[in-house]
């Protein structure tokens, strides 16, 4: 496959992000409307795979997007630190989704799996998969804070084993996010429990892929674990503020500020 077509590949692959504290309805609908003058200035373009907010901006997206290829993806159950009650995390999932997300993006408790309570890190997963009905949902593992390789292959099969749909690498708000380390630690472990069980499980990487090349290494590290058929918009994702314009202009040979 052409480089170029590998890039435009991983253009499809993106949930495009804006989680900030001062995001606005306004500044969400101009991201929107962004991806809408992309369908029209770059007709060869695929749609990136999302658009990712806060659940309070789902409504925003849904109603603005230009067709239901472009998913709603949502950050909730207490976004990014995961630290509240089981039952104010389960409402704001199901709140995300009444107001149009199609993904929900959790993080995994870490308060319990730090503290040697799996069971209970496995109950919230499980509790919020219960309402994520049609719904993707990824969890976020927070790699960075888990540091070591075991820990990280521990959190992807419990992720895994209560549903997960994705397994994320990061919030992309600790000091370290996404590495291709976790990265390959997590894909060994979605090939390993597609051998056991004979589900796909998609990969995520979030949290300071910027780079064209650096969405490459991500893509490599991908196809060669896990094979050509998991390098789909199904199964692969980048959550990214900044990469669209370094892959459009890895694209087009040129200095692209489109985003």
């Amino acid at each position: 496959m052409e480089k170029k077509e590998i890039l435009k590949k991983c253009f499809s692959f993106m949930d495009l992000t804006t989680l900030r504290i001062e995001d606005t309805p306004a500044y969400v609908k101009t991201l929107v409307d962004k991806v809408n003058r992309l369908v029209k200035e770059y007709p060869e373009y695929p749609l990136p795979a999302s658009i990712c907010v806060y659940p309070n901006f789902a409504s925003v997206v849904r109603d603005n997007r230009p067709s239901k290829d472009l998913h709603v993806t949502c950050v909730a159950g207490c976004f990014p630190a995961s630290q509240s009650f089981l039952e104010v995390k389960v409402r704001e999932v199901e709140l995300a989704i009444e107001n149009g997300a199609d993904e929900i993006d959790i993080v995994l408790a870490l308060n319990s799996f730090l503290d040697g309570d799996g069971s209970e890190a496995r109950r919230e997963i499980r509790e919020i998969r219960k309402v994520c009905k049609g719904v993707c949902l990824k969890v976020i593992l927070e790699t960075g804070v888990l540091k070591d390789p075991e820990l990280i292959r521990k959190a992807s099969f419990l992720a895994m084993e209560e549903g997960a749909d994705f397994i994320k690498t990061s919030t992309g708000k600790v000091a370290v996010n996404a590495t291709p380390e976790a990265a390959t630690v997590m894909c060994e472990a979605i090939k390993e429990f597609y051998a056991k069980t004979g589900r796909k499980v998609g990969f995520k990487a979030a949290g300071g892929v910027s780079t064209a090349e650096e969405a490459l290494q991500y893509y490599e590290i991908g196809e060669k674990i896990l094979g050509p058929e998991w390098m789909n918009k199904d199964l692969f994702r980048f959550g990214v503020s900044r990469l669209g314009n370094s892959l459009m202009s890895a694209i087009e040979g040129k200095e692209v500020k489109f985003f």
